[in-house]
């Protein structure tokens, strides 16, 4: 069973990232977008406070550029 769980959050760690990944190349101010984020995590269930968006934002691009 655990290997379930940790194959399932995988896979919804890595479609964050990667819609992430994907809002961050679309061309949009940067308030626009962390609004964006938010919203797309709030419909998933998930809520993350301003600094949570600017810190996974800051996460993105760093390994983005790397």
């Amino acid at each position: 069973m655990n290997s379930n769980l940790g194959i399932i959050s995988a896979f919804i760690g890595g479609a964050l990232v990667g819609a992430g990944a994907a809002i961050l190349f679309a061309p949009q101010k940067g308030e626009d977008l962390r609004a964006r984020i938010k919203e797309i995590l709030r419909k998933k269930g998930i809520i993350c406070s301003q600094n949570e968006i600017d810190a996974l934002v800051e996460q993105l691009t760093t390994e983005i550029d790397d």
